[in-house]
């Protein structure tokens, strides 16, 4: 199985990235991200394959690919549509570099799911947004 890993720009939080996706896909469905350039191992993506999110420096979330579509920017140049599955898979934060576009990513180097409701077991939720991302750059979260 493969994965893509990429950095998610703008939003910092997984809640950020789920509002935003879900007034993306009300607008223009299904739900996609596009990409400059077209994975040449797209077949393989679609077998299972995810998208990993790097948000604030860690990756912590992922969604299944569901399709890898060409398609086109509002400017006629070409670009990748990667149709994902809306649903947002929190995992085990693991740091990461940052990097330009996106990565290949094998299933043995993907970070683990998290345990459902580990977050709000954890009380992890409840922290304000910057005082978690303080504690997990220094490893303590």
């Amino acid at each position: 199985m493969l994965h893509l890993l990429k950095l998610c720009v703008g939003p910092k939080e997984v809640a950020e990235l789920a509002a935003g996706q879900a007034r993306r896909a009300a607008l223009d469905p299904p739900l996609r991200h596009q990409t400059r350039m077209v994975p040449k191992r797209a077949a393989e993506l679609v077998e299972g394959g995810s998208l990993y999110w790097v948000l604030s420096g860690f990756i912590r979330v992922r969604q299944r690919i569901l399709e890898v579509r060409e398609e086109r920017w509002d400017d006629g140049t070409s670009c990748a549509g990667l149709v994902l599955d809306p649903e947002l898979v929190l995992l085990e934060p693991r740091p990461q570099k940052p990097f330009q576009g996106w990565r290949y990513l094998t299933a043995e180097a993907a970070p683990p799911d998290a345990p459902r409701g580990q977050a709000a077991a954890g009380g992890l939720d409840a922290l304000p947004p910057a005082l978690r991302r303080e504690l997990e750059a220094l490893c303590l979260l």
